[in-house]
């Protein structure tokens, strides 16, 4: 178990294996940190899933709407609810472990100068056969009630063209180095004349 929270990339995962990964992790004491949520994929058809959710958001107390059940349409809280689903919430472990989990659409700053990992066992090009259909989950968020889908896809944009240019200017000062080091003459008359003066100053 580390110190340090995990930051999990989403994207091109399976929501329901990533999230019985997640539930276990943070069960076991580990700080978790899911980004990109939006660019979950769910097995099925599209059409199916939405039609599934609308009969979803159709379950509410008769005489009191207000009283619940919430229906949350942003992907990261759609994703939050499958992993508090496989976690006892109710009891001081599950809510102290669901206290471990944070979730966000896109990569939000300080996440987007830290190392992202992903989950092999949850992606989708790994469990799903290719030739099966699957659903977009951001997709079907703002087909359901999600209203910042253009916010998010936005500042991704601009999050990726930081990046861009942060990895340019980084393979510049690499190529650079690489550069002065085939110049350096490390031979052994080069460091005699160079430590010679060194030693002869120190005693």
């Amino acid at each position: 178990m580390l110190e340090a929270p995990i930051i999990v990339d989403a994207k091109g995962h399976l929501l329901g294996r990533l999230a019985s990964i997640v539930a276990k992790e943070i069960l076991s004491g580990q700080k978790i940190v899911v980004v990109r949520c939006e660019e979950l994929n769910i097995s099925g058809e599209h059409h199916r899933h939405k039609l599934k959710f609308k009969s979803y958001l159709r379950k509410r107390m008769n005489t009191n709407p207000s009283r619940g059940p919430y229906h949350h349409r942003s992907p990261s809280q759609i994703f939050f609810k499958a992993v508090r689903g496989m976690v006892p919430r109710r009891t001081a472990r599950g809510t102290a472990a669901l206290s471990r989990l944070k979730v966000f659409e896109g990569v939000p700053p300080p996440y987007d100068k830290m190392k992202r990992m992903v989950v092999p066992q949850a992606l989708r090009v790994v469990r799903l056969r290719p030739d099966r259909k699957y659903t977009h989950l951001g997709t079907l968020a703002s087909q359901v009630g999600w209203k910042y889908a253009d916010v998010i896809q936005r500042l991704e944009q601009k999050r990726k063209e930081r990046s861009k240019q942060f990895y340019l200017k980084k393979k510049a000062a690499k190529n650079l180095r690489k550069k002065a080091e085939k110049g350096i003459d490390l031979s052994e008359t080069t460091l005699r004349s160079i430590l010679e003066p060194i030693s002869a100053a120190s005693s």
